[in-house]
């Protein structure tokens, strides 16, 4: 039996800025994984957030993302695009978490900024 240790795998970071209240950043860092998806997915629910007819989702700082994660995403984006709004997403800076974009295919479905074109750090 292999011993879980919870430093290797940090909870995810996650901070908000808006610009006016159609507007909203939601920077993620770290895995996006079936564990944190659902403190994601809270997150998304929130006022601040649903209010927001645009919303990036920054996952430059995301090392890692799974299908739960992809999910999340994907249903903010449906809810979103019902609504008459946008997600756009700034890409992953880590190869592997970009490769599941390629992989699945959501890099085509989403639109994918650089994360210097977001001015992301």
């Amino acid at each position: 039996m292999t011993n879980f240790d919870a430093a290797e795998f940090p909870a995810i970071s996650m901070s908000v800025s808006t610009a006016g209240r159609d507007e909203a950043t939601l920077v993620l860092g770290g895995r996006l994984d079936m564990v944190e998806a659902v403190t994601v997915r809270e997150r998304l629910s929130q006022d601040d957030l649903v209010s927001a007819q645009y919303l990036v989702i920054d996952l430059a700082a995301v090392t890692f993302v799974d299908s739960a994660g992809l999910a999340v995403l994907a249903r903010a984006r449906r809810d979103r695009v019902l609504e008459g709004g946008t997600v756009t997403l700034v890409r992953p800076r880590s190869d592997d978490a970009m490769r599941v974009f390629r992989l699945t295919q959501f890099d085509q479905i989403f639109v994918m900024l650089d994360p210097t074109e977001s001015g992301s750090t």
